[in-house]
């Protein structure tokens, strides 16, 4: 493959494999890559304390105190949280089907990785995989995004229930580098697409030529080579 579309893919994919395994290990593991969080002016109740934030990951949800102090729920596959004002008038549960879904970014991380892998390759056939795959990895990531979009917009939805505890939703780190590893991804399936494409032509550019007879066909002893 060219040397000028191959570069720029395996940059793009390789940058598109380290933000999905940073959004992938996400809370409680970091916590600064969440996907979706909640401000709280009034104080709310979750799982018995009373915080003034609440962070959504892929693994696991953290919460904040006043004093900045921080609690995380046990790290695992499709969790659940309850929410409710200090009172406890009003309760609202973000249940484990809004979060099960999550667990799409590590397999788009895995595709995205064995894409890298095939791409650093010169062979024509194994180009192709990659290209083939890095467009797999961005439908993935594609369905993991249109799941953070629907984690955020019922969280959105819920806490607006909550009209004591004033709350405030907002998308998070996480999300939106899922959507920048969408974009690079995107960006290098073409890449790849377009680089085998121009090998192909380069190499079929490289037949040897002949003379034309007047009748505009190539004479029969000249098909088999020069004489």
């Amino acid at each position: 493959m060219s040397r000028m579309f191959c570069i720029p893919g395996i940059i793009f994919l390789f940058c598109a494999f380290v933000l999905s395994i940073l959004v992938s290990i996400s809370l409680p593991f970091l916590p600064a890559l969440d996907i979706a969080r909640a401000h709280m002016k009034g104080n709310a109740l979750i799982n018995g304390d009373t915080v003034n934030e609440i962070r959504f990951g892929v693994w696991a949800e953290c919460t904040y105190k006043d004093d900045g102090s921080r609690i995380c729920g046990d790290a695992g596959h499709g969790y659940s949280t309850s929410i409710s004002d200090t009172n406890k008038d009003a309760n609202v549960i973000i249940g484990g089907s809004w979060t099960r879904g999550l667990a799409v970014h590590p397999v788009a991380t895995a595709v995205t990785f064995i894409a890298l892998l095939f791409s650093c390759s010169s062979h024509v056939t194994v180009t192709l995989i990659a290209s083939v795959l890095s467009f797999l990895a961005a439908l993935l990531t594609l369905i993991a995004f249109a799941i953070d979009i629907a984690l955020y917009a019922f969280l959105h939805h819920e806490i607006g229930k909550l009209s004591a505890v004033q709350g405030n939703t907002d998308t998070a780190p996480g999300f939106w580098l899922t959507f920048v590893s969408l974009i690079l991804l995107l960006l290098a399936g073409c890449t790849v697409c377009f680089g085998r494409r121009r090998d192909r032509m380069s190499g079929a550019s490289e037949y040897p030529s002949y003379p034309m007879s007047s009748t505009g066909k190539v004479p029969f002893w000249k098909r088999f080579g020069r004489k």
